[in-house]
């Protein structure tokens, strides 16, 4: 993006909306999932794994991090490019990422390192469950209602996490092809991650057409800024893979 972005922060981390369109829905907390069950819940980041048992299509890891992202990005007012792209082996992921955050205007700090070290480690788990020695690593602002649409992604394997603002909404797969089916107009349980939290999931081309339907907090005419984390197997639209300059 040439143009500068921008960006209005949120008061807080995260926040359940009840209303979308003035269509009143259900959310709900990630509760406990029997064994079994397609949805598991993970204590610690090695709890990500359970994603390689058959018919579990995702693993929600429920943290909490000490990081006041709230502050920290409220430090600058603008973004000349609110996306940062790289192919890297985990082991890179803080030479690959420090620079690209220093043009973000990011200071060097104990919060930006902890920040490094915990995309670090989520790159590394990805990478080895997912058999993978390069991971796509994408760190994004996101501004704007992009993917509102309830959908599953075209994807083996995804991981996501939102370090700041609304985090992503999902529905069980009992309720996925009638949210799919009535976009804005369900009104049935949703589910919302919180801030922190790590969603480790299988897309359709690991499920068969199956997969988590989920979408985007719908943010799009509010002050709300998100800080999103994904990470993906290499693909036909990754980037070259990342060298030392």
């Amino acid at each position: 993006m040439d143009a500068k972005v921008m960006r209005n922060m949120p008061d807080h981390l995260g926040e359940h909306r009840d209303v979308f369109d003035g269509t009143t829905h259900d959310y709900v907390d990630v509760a406990s999932s029997p064994a079994g069950s397609p949805v598991q819940i993970a204590d610690t980041l090695g709890g990500l794994a359970q994603i390689k048992r058959p018919g579990v299509q995702m693993v929600v890891w429920r943290r909490e991090l000490d990081l006041d992202f709230g502050g920290w990005v409220g430090q600058f007012d603008e973004v000349e490019d609110p996306r940062i792209r790289v192919l890297i082996h985990p082991t890179d992921t803080a030479k690959a990422i420090e620079p690209l955050l220093d043009r973000w205007g990011i200071s060097k700090s104990k919060m930006r390192a902890d920040f490094i070290a915990d995309i670090t480690d989520l790159a590394a788990e990805f990478g080895k469950v997912a058999a993978s020695d390069l991971v796509d690593v994408r760190l994004e602002f996101v501004f704007d209602g992009a993917c509102w649409k309830f959908h599953r992604d075209s994807v083996d394997l995804r991981l996501i996490t939102t370090y700041f603002g609304p985090a992503t909404e999902w529905v069980r797969p009992a309720n996925a092809d009638r949210a799919l089916h009535e976009q804005r107009d369900y009104a049935g349980p949703i589910e919302t991650m919180q801030p922190f939290e790590v969603a480790f999931f299988k897309g359709k081309l690991a499920c068969a057409g199956d997969g988590i339907v989920h979408r985007s907090p719908a943010i799009a005419g509010t002050n709300d800024t998100r800080l999103l984390l994904c990470l993906n197997t290499p693909s036909p639209a990754s980037p070259d893979p990342w060298q030392p300059s």
